[in-house]
């Protein structure tokens, strides 16, 4: 899921609303260029309750890695 150039809080509007139209399992990648995504999409999952695979930044691009459970 592409959220580059979108500003906070968009990317994590975002992953919540691709979230909720997933079913248990599921696996999505985002990838965000605003710095405040890495603060926002992990607060986000602690509230959803979904999983943090993983998370990288390289290069101003912040990819995470987002389980649906």
């Amino acid at each position: 899921m592409n959220l580059r150039g979108l500003k906070c809080p968009l990317p994590a509007l975002r992953v919540k609303k691709m979230l909720s139209g997933l079913k248990s399992g599921d696996l999505i990648v985002a990838e965000c260029t605003d710095p405040l995504a890495a603060l926002d999409i992990p607060n986000l999952l602690r509230q959803t309750g979904d999983t943090l695979e993983a998370q990288e930044k390289t290069e101003g691009l912040l990819t995470f890695r987002i389980r649906k459970n």
